[in-house]
């Protein structure tokens, strides 16, 4: 029996969508489990192929998550991944959130080929290199592989890992002005997957992400994200020239460095 409101000539998995989607706004909390694929293919008279395909697409926009042999539940909303120069504990606090940070690799390295072209130094160059597992409330949310020329920072690594990269670099006169930013959906390695509690999707986001000092590179990160923690959000702006991502500023722009994929503000770091 489909239900009261359906209109007519209305796909049928997109009633029993609509149908969900206003079970997660009206009643269900982050956790809970949705009706079971039988009593719905009962409640609206359609097939389990139809109700599947209504769940599928709840999934896919992060309002559903799996977990397999337990069934279908209420997801966590995803957190706006916001195009600026911020630190993720900032952005963790900001969303009411306590940030937290598992150590998982530092140390003072010799930069290998990629890493001292993103960063304006030779291969062999001594960079700070920190991986870190990022948490929101305890909740494995990315994890980041960055870099620091040591000639910035000496001593960065000393006493153990600062809370936050950004800071150190302030407390060196070292402003973070700007930014360069590539985002790519991908599968995560199973040791990603694992470190993340990633259970019953393999989607991750992937950055490559530049902080700028004028025209000076200070960091230089990798970081994957959760794919079903995390949605985009990017201002959109009046166009003005830009440079391709990967090349070195050439020019200025109101007394500024031209800045390629510019973010307003500054990225979690």
């Amino acid at each position: 029996m489909v239900r009261d409101g359906a209109r007519p000539g209305e796909h049928k998995y997109l009633a029993v969508r609509a149908y969900l989607a206003d079970l997660v706004t009206s009643g269900l909390a982050v956790g809970d489990a949705i009706p079971s694929e039988r009593s719905l293919t009962e409640q609206f008279g359609v097939s389990r192929m139809t109700v599947r395909q209504a769940i599928d697409a709840l999934v896919t926009e992060g309002v559903l998550e799996r977990a397999q042999g337990r069934g279908t539940f209420v997801a966590p909303p995803r957190a706006d991944f916001e195009m600026r120069l911020t630190t993720f504990g900032e952005e963790a606090r900001r969303r009411g959130l306590t940030p937290g940070a598992e150590v998982l690799d530092a140390a003072t390295v010799p930069a290998p080929p990629h890493v001292a072209e993103a960063l304006d130094r030779a291969t062999g160059d001594p960079v700070h290199h920190v991986v870190r597992l990022r948490t929101a409330d305890g909740t494995p949310m990315s994890i980041e592989d960055s870099w620091i020329p040591a000639d910035l920072v000496p001593g960065l690594l000393d006493d153990g890992v600062p809370e936050s990269l950004y800071a150190a670099l302030r407390a060196h006169d070292l402003e973070p002005t700007w930014g360069e930013e590539t985002i790519t959906a991908a599968d995560g390695t199973p040791d990603e997957l694992q470190r993340l509690e990633m259970r019953g999707t393999q989607a991750v986001m992937r950055t490559v992400h530049r902080t700028f000092g004028g025209d000076a590179a200070l960091l230089y990160s990798r970081t994957c994200y959760r794919g079903d923690r995390y949605s985009v959000f990017v201002p959109l702006r009046e166009a003005r020239p830009t440079l391709v991502p990967g090349t070195r500023p050439a020019g200025t722009d109101a007394g500024r460095p031209v800045q390629p994929g510019r973010i307003p503000e500054g990225s979690p770091r």
